[in-house]
């Protein structure tokens, strides 16, 4: 079997500014990242939807170093707590 290379969507160190959303985008589409910052500027001037977005694609969107977002780091660490709790609401004994 080949490998395949496969692009993955993630927040990039190199050319962020923020949190690194708009170069995560700009590498994945192969466009520029002034460009996405220019257009999710433009959507949060007409009803302020690029906030939103921004804000989506941060939560969602992996950091390059790491395999899973801030969600679901918020996730897996909530079933982990609600696994190590039994039904009675005591914890179990960690081994």
């Amino acid at each position: 079997m080949s490998e395949y290379n496969v692009k993955k969507l993630r927040r990039t160190h190199k050319g962020r500014i923020i949190a690194g959303v708009c170069a995560g985008i700009g590498e994945y589409v192969g466009i520029d990242a002034n460009l996405v910052r220019i257009a999710l500027a433009i959507a949060t001037l007409f009803g302020g939807v690029g906030v939103g977005v921004y804000a989506i694609g941060w939560l969602l969107m992996p950091d390059e170093e790491h395999d899973t977002s801030i969600v679901q780091d918020l996730i897996n660490k909530q079933q982990a707590n609600r696994a190590a709790t039994d039904w009675s609401g005591e914890q179990k004994p960690q081994q």
